[in-house]
């Protein structure tokens, strides 16, 4: 009943919350958050590019292991093609992954916030991941990009996992946006799906819903 206005008035929005009265949009569904949960598990380095509100950073806070560390990145300045009204802040989402780690208490990963884009970040990066999770920019380019920049950080037997990567598939008709997004899906076809087969070090490990988790194989 609140008038749209008032919910999509991005200052309001961030401070509801970002001091806990609404919570961060969920970007992921239930199956997703299952399967990242799954694969934070016995993680030692995991990074998100695209937190938006938090919803996905907070299911990693929860899964990821004591002594882990979660590498966030997000510009806060995309809207990502998202309607007006629903850019998200940095400070709130911020306090939404805080009280995500006070939560967990001792035993929550620690955090490090990277506010750029992610190809900016990604030139120099080299730190060893054992699970990426791409939800940036969603563009075909740019996902590519984020592929290419931190796939080659990621140690064998790691992961990464493109979201909204399914769009047209089988058994992704009934999601949003009938699976996704062109830019992701198109570039999860032509490195996973094309005829020449996974990139070379790297095989299909799951799909479900709109996300796709692909790992590097051990010993490559």
């Amino acid at each position: 009943m609140t008038p749209d206005r008032v919910r999509e008035d991005v200052r309001l929005r961030a401070v509801a919350v970002g001091s806990g009265v609404i919570p961060p949009r969920t970007m992921h569904s239930a199956g997703e958050s299952a399967l990242l949960a799954e694969l934070a598990a016995g993680r030692q380095c995991a990074l998100e590019i695209g937190v938006y509100e938090g919803s996905s950073a907070v299911a990693l806070c929860r899964a990821l292991p004591e002594g882990a560390v979660l590498h966030l990145i997000d510009p806060f300045i995309d809207d990502r093609g998202l309607r007006a009204g629903q850019r998200a802040t940095g400070w709130a989402t911020k306090r939404v992954v805080a009280r995500a780690l006070r939560r967990r208490g001792a035993g929550a990963p620690r955090v490090e916030w990277h506010v750029a884009r992610s190809e900016d970040v990604g030139r120099d990066w080299t730190v060893p991941l054992d699970l990426v999770f791409v939800d940036g920019d969603h563009s075909e380019a740019a996902c590519r990009t984020d592929w290419e920049l931190f796939g080659p950080w990621v140690a064998p037997g790691g992961v990464l996992v493109f979201h909204d990567a399914r769009k047209g598939k089988p058994g992704a008709e009934h999601l949003p946006n009938a699976g996704g997004h062109p830019g992701p899906t198109s570039v999860v076809d032509a490195l996973f799906h094309g005829p020449d087969g996974p990139p070379d070090g790297w095989r299909l490990l799951a799909e479900r819903d709109t996300a796709v988790a692909v790992e590097r194989v051990a010993g490559r």
